[in-house]
C-alpha cells in the first residue's frame, strides 16, 4: 500500500514537470518589452524612466543609451531602430543686431525643428548660436560726450552791464529740456548741496540754455535714451557719474534744483 502510494506521487511528480515543460515551450507567453511600454515606447538619449519588464520580470531599456550599456529589452531592435526617427532642423536664420549699439555686445541666430525625433531617432541639434560683436552705431560718437552740468542757480537770465549800445545782441535760442535718469554719481558729489542730490535712480531735469548750445543747436552730452552717457560737475573737483536719457521736451524750462548744461 505505501509503495503503491509513493509510485502514484511520484508519477504525479513526472507528469507536472512534463505539463510545465511544454507550456514554456508550446504555448505563447505575453512578449513583455518595448511595444508594451505606453507611449512613447522608445526614448532618445539616456532615459533611467525608459524601462519595462522581461519575461523573467528583470529590468530593461528602451532608451537609446542601453545600446551602449547592453541592457536593452529583447524587442528594442525590432520595435525601436526600425521606426526611429531622426531630428530634420531648417536652416539658420539670420544675426540678430548686436545687444550693444556701443562697444562690446552679442548677436545670434536660431534655426527651427522640421520634424522632431521619435522613437529614439537621433536628438536634434544646437538650435541657437551666439557670438561676440563689437557696436558702432552712428551715435557711438555723441555717446562717448561727457556732459558738463551746473545747478540752475547759474542760469543766464541777466543783462551784461558791459553792454555797448551799438553791439549786436546774440539770438536767443529756445531752451529745451532733458529728463535723465542717475545710475551712478562718485563720492566727491556729496562735497556741495546741489550735487549731493545727484544720487542713484534719481531723475534729474537738465536744461540746454542758448549759450551752452553748438552749431547743431544742442548740448553736448545731453544724452541717448536708452543708453547710458557719462557727465561731470564743472564746480565740485572729482565729481562724476552716468545717466540715462528718458524724455526730453522743446521750448522748456526746468523747475527749480535742476542743473544746467555748460
Amino acid at each position: 500500500m505505501g509503495a503503491h502510494g509513493w509510485s502514484s506521487a511520484s508519477f504525479g511528480f513526472v507528469v507536472c514537470g512534463y505539463l510545465a515543460f511544454f507550456c514554456g515551450h508550446f504555448v505563447p507567453q505575453a512578449e513583455a518589452g518595448c511595444r508594451e511600454r505606453e507611449s512613447p515606447n522608445c526614448c532618445t538619449g539616456r532615459n533611467n524612466e525608459c524601462f519595462e519588464y522581461t519575461k523573467r520580470k528583470t529590468v530593461c531599456y528602451c532608451d537609446t543609451y542601453c545600446q551602449k550599456t547592453r541592457d536593452c529589452c529583447e524587442d528594442y531592435q525590432r520595435v525601436c531602430l526600425i521606426s526611429a526617427i531622426d531630428c530634420v532642423v531648417g536652416s539658420w536664420g539670420p544675426w540678430s543686431s548686436c545687444t550693444s549699439p556701443c562697444g562690446v555686445g552679442s548677436t545670434e541666430r536660431s534655426r527651427q525643428v522640421s520634424v522632431p525625433p521619435r522613437n529614439g531617432g537621433t536628438p536634434c541639434p544646437d538650435l541657437k548660436q551666439r557670438r561676440g560683436c563689437f557696436g558702432n552705431n552712428a551715435i557711438c560718437s555723441t555717446a562717448k560726450e561727457v556732459a558738463k552740468i551746473l545747478p540752475d542757480s547759474f542760469k543766464r537770465n541777466f543783462k551784461d552791464p558791459w553792454r555797448r549800445p551799438h553791439m549786436l545782441i546774440k539770438e536767443e535760442k529756445a531752451s529745451y529740456c532733458v529728463y535723465l535718469r542717475v545710475k551712478q554719481a562718485s563720492a566727491a558729489c556729496k562735497l556741495k548741496l546741489w550735487s549731493a542730490q545727484l544720487v542713484r535712480e534719481r531723475l534729474v531735469c537738465a536744461e540746454c540754455q542758448s549759450d551752452a548750445m553748438s552749431k547743431s543747436d544742442r548740448c553736448g552730452g545731453d544724452g541717448l535714451e536708452s543708453t547710458r552717457t557719462f557727465w561731470a560737475a564743472a564746480s565740485v573737483p572729482g565729481c562724476h557719474g552716468s545717466w540715462v536719457r528718458e524724455s526730453s521736451s522743446e521750448r522748456c524750462r526746468c523747475p527749480p534744483y535742476s542743473v544746467l548744461f555748460v
